[in-house]
């Protein structure tokens, strides 16, 4: 124990008498290590806010979407669920309750939305009723649409927060009409902001009545996406197996044939997008950890400067009585040391980083760092200063006594 604490504190020593070039020296591991550490603590915020999202939907809803295969869509196709569905499934499935519809109005990609002079192109989404209880988004202002306005066909709207202020409107502009592709609409509330989530605003779109988007629609089928309330969560699992075969039959699906459709709970949705995430992730951390490698190659250069450097050192220590393994310990403690102290440092600094992109970035959600990564990455980064450090230390190990005293 003695032995290893003498050999610590000639290390330590060492790094003191080179402190600024210890420091150059443990640049790249901390560049590495700060890299890691800054995607994974953004990654999981991001994570956390997806979660904490897809927790207002309850246990007890299901989401009801086409399904389109990629191989399907690299040839221009695209399955679709139709009224005909959304028809069925509410008359056919008794388990469920507060059923939502929704989809894209005057086309897929959105339409373009103006007010004296002013445009903005956006999402027109058109639902019932229902959509705000189901998705826990309320307005800010102003009303959601009615039952009423969706069996009249109304013209009536309410817009995201990011549409009002980029159409310049005032804060309450509820009586105010807008044009959607040259139609007006009134405006009878604004929603409340959500913020952004993977760099989008949740906030840039607007709401038409369901029955007044069909309407608009000309004839085009559009693709209607399902958020529904099963009476009890003990129904659940019978809800969406009843809706999958429903839909295969209607769909004249063939046993073994894929679904062209997916029905997924809330919380299957959450590991979905959560999966995503966590894969974009390993992804990147994969990425910047490849400077942990320079930095420990940089580590290894500076070692051997300092093994011939202390050449003559070493042939006093060894004349002394020392025996090799005490050099090639000082060398590699040495070694992993400087790996260390940058691995410390990496995570100090790695969570600062992540801490103001989370803080610039709305809606990614607070850096958060896993104690996994922190371990994790100061162990790996020793280890690379131990694996890096090996040569110089076996180099200054095997040095003959006398050839070293004589170094000049």
């Amino acid at each position: 124990m003695r032995t290893l604490l003498d050999v610590a504190a000639s290390a330590l020593g060492s790094i003191r008498a080179h402190g600024f070039r210890s420091l150059l020296t443990t640049l790249g591991i901390v560049i590495g290590v700060a890299s890691v550490i800054a995607v994974v603590s953004v990654m999981s915020g991001l994570s956390n806010s997806i979660t904490q999202r897809f927790s207002g939907l309850g246990g007890d809803s299901l989401t009801v979407q086409s399904h389109t295969p990629l191989s399907l869509s690299m040839q221009g196709r695209r399955n679709r669920l139709t009224l005909k569905d959304y028809e069925f499934i509410v008359q056919h499935i008794d388990e469920i309750r507060d059923v939502s519809p929704l989809f894209m109005a005057f086309g897929d990609f959105g339409s373009d939305v103006g007010i004296r002079g002013k445009t903005t192109f956006t999402r027109v989404l058109a639902t019932t009723e229902g959509y705000q209880d189901s998705r826990q988004v309320y307005p800010r202002v102003g009303r959601f649409i009615s039952s009423h306005d969706d069996r009249s066909r109304r013209r009536v709207c309410v817009i995201g927060e990011r549409v009002r202020e980029l159409l310049d409107m005032p804060d309450n502009p509820v009586g105010q009409f807008l044009t959607i592709a040259g139609e007006p609409f009134l405006v009878i509330g604004v929603m409340e902001p959500r913020g952004e989530i993977f760099g989008f605003s949740q906030d840039d779109f607007v709401v038409v009545p369901f029955n007044t988007g069909l309407a608009v629609s000309d004839g085009v089928e559009p693709d209607i996406s399902i958020t529904l309330k099963v009476a009890s969560l003990d129904m659940v699992d019978q809800a969406s197996q009843r809706i999958t075969s429903l839909l295969r039959q209607l769909h004249r699906l063939k046993p073994g044939q894929a679904n062209d459709f997916k029905v997924q709970t809330a919380a299957e949705l959450n590991a979905s997008f959560g999966e995503i995430v966590r894969m974009t992730g390993v992804v990147l951390a994969a990425m910047v950890s490849v400077s942990l490698l320079v930095g420990g190659i940089g580590i290894m250069n500076i070692m051997l400067v300092s093994v011939t450097e202390r050449t003559r050192e070493i042939g006093v220590a060894k004349a002394l009585g020392a025996p090799p393994g005490r050099i090639l310990h000082q060398f590699l403690l040495e070694a992993a040391l400087l790996a260390l102290g940058g691995g410390v440092l990496g995570v100090v600094l790695g969570y600062a980083i992540g801490f103001v992109i989370s803080t610039v970035l709305p809606g990614v959600g607070a850096a958060v760092v896993p104690w996994w990564a922190v371990v994790l990455s100061v162990a790996f980064s020793t280890a690379v200063g131990v694996i890096f450090g090996l040569l110089p230390a076996a180099k200054a190990a095997r040095l003959d006594p006398i050839a070293a005293l004589r170094y000049e």
